[in-house]
């Protein structure tokens, strides 16, 4: 059982059964479990509008990717879905009419009380594993940022707090003032 979300372990869920839910809830389906995830509250709502909104704007004058926002993601049986995510100009051809079925460069999680710990553990290591790039990891409550960086042997953390500056080398030129985030 994931802390805090509701967890339907009640039979193993594929894809397939996952593509026909209609009940207006939404879902990730990580090891074959669906787990419920809530509406985000106004203070996570606020902070990823922030972040996605910056970045949007820095690709509208220089067009080396997409962003995207709150969309499912297809990893290898697996479906998540990330508050923002990124793809590199170089891999527009993933891009289409469905879902992603690979890992983007980028994934932004803003955290919430109730997905903390499924975003911290469970999703930090699928994103690793499924060729995730660069992994945000924000706190909008505590106000800091852990950039999670791909290293040979696993991610390379840097630490960020709200006097900091983000940045990122899949988006040379991007710089985020924290501070106007956690606003």
């Amino acid at each position: 059982m994931t802390t805090g979300l509701t967890v339907l372990d009640d039979k193993v869920y594929t894809i397939e059964d996952y593509m026909k839910l209609n009940d207006g809830n939404r879902y990730e389906l990580i090891g074959g479990r669906l787990i419920m995830t809530p509406s985000a509250k106004p203070i996570h709502q606020k902070v990823t509008g922030r972040l996605y909104s910056r970045i949007e704007t820095f690709l509208e004058q220089n067009p080396i990717g997409e962003v995207l926002d709150d969309v499912d993601v297809h990893l290898e049986g697996k479906v998540v879905r990330p508050d923002i995510l990124f793809f590199s100009e170089g891999r527009f051809d993933i891009l289409s009419d469905t879902y992603p079925n690979t890992a983007p460069d980028l994934v932004v999680e803003v955290l919430s009380p109730s997905t903390e710990n499924h975003d911290i553990v469970t999703k930090t290591q699928l994103y690793y594993d499924n060729g995730v790039r660069e992994y945000w990891i924000v706190s909008p409550i505590e106000k800091w940022v852990q950039v999670l960086v791909v290293g040979d042997r696993g991610w390379i953390l840097k630490a960020l707090n709200q006097e900091d500056i983000l940045s990122t080398p899949l988006l040379p030129g991007l710089e985020i003032k924290l501070k106007a985030i956690f606003v």
